[in-house]
């Protein structure tokens, strides 16, 4: 899948959450961070990407401004998915409080390979009343070493009581140009003809999410030699403007 293949794993590599990631730069440069993140936003804009590069930044023993380096063991642990220190959670499918329960007692112990233990929970607007009262004193005082960072697409389904034990980042849609732009490094980089009225084209039809943009294209270039208008709209079924 593109948007897995192409899915930024430095902060460098991410577009359109400047003023997000200036935020975390400066982090990193002091290495104070958050004890909880409120990831918030549109989807398919980079809440889980840079949950996941901070995570790993917080624990490479080589960060930069950019992040993490990606070659050390503690990144690579992480990137292998070997370590049970970084923790990631999908509330669309694991949203009972017995979910949480289980991460809140493993909070109780030390990392064992990483200096932090993280906890990712994506899509956290979708956890029961029970759940979210059970994370609750967790996300208030978390033990020192662990951190929690939670995505969702749906601010206003997070009960304020949670909301206010978080720093939130609010992470905006992205522009047709910054959509195009990064769909135009995707297709030289995998030799892919197309017009960039095309690629504005899918930008447009992605209504300002990298991911949607990226599975559209994937579903295109697989039936034509040159990406064009003409291929989009006989396959989306668009009509023109006019």
């Amino acid at each position: 899948m593109l948007y897995t293949e192409y899915r930024p794993i430095t902060f460098d590599e991410v577009v359109g959450q400047e003023n997000n990631l200036l935020t975390i730069r400066q982090q990193i440069k002091t290495k104070k961070y958050d004890h909880a993140y409120l990831f918030a936003g549109y989807r398919g804009t980079g809440k889980t990407t840079i949950a996941r590069i901070l995570g790993r930044t917080i624990n490479c023993e080589n960060p930069t401004e950019n992040g993490p380096c990606n070659k050390c063991k503690n990144c690579l642990s992480i990137l292998k998915n070997s370590t049970m220190d970084f923790v990631e959670l999908d509330a669309a499918s694991h949203n009972s409080i017995s979910d949480i329960k289980d991460i809140v007692a493993s909070t109780k112990y030390v990392p064992t390979h990483l200096s932090k233990k993280i906890y990712i929970i994506d899509e956290v607007h979708n956890l029961s009343t029970s759940a979210f009262d059970a994370l609750l004193k967790t996300i208030e005082e978390p033990p020192e070493h662990c951190i929690f960072i939670l995505c969702t697409t749906e601010l206003h389904k997070i009960p304020s009581t949670i909301r206010s034990r978080c720093t939130i980042y609010q992470f905006q849609t992205l522009s047709i140009e910054i959509i195009a732009g990064r769909l135009a490094h995707v297709m030289k980089d995998i030799k892919k003809d197309y017009d960039d009225l095309a690629l504005d084209m899918i930008a447009k039809q992605a209504d300002g999410s990298m991911r949607d943009a990226l599975s559209i294209a994937e579903k295109m270039i697989i039936s034509c030699d040159k990406l064009t208008v003409e291929v989009l709209k006989k396959n989306l079924g668009l009509m023109d403007e006019e």
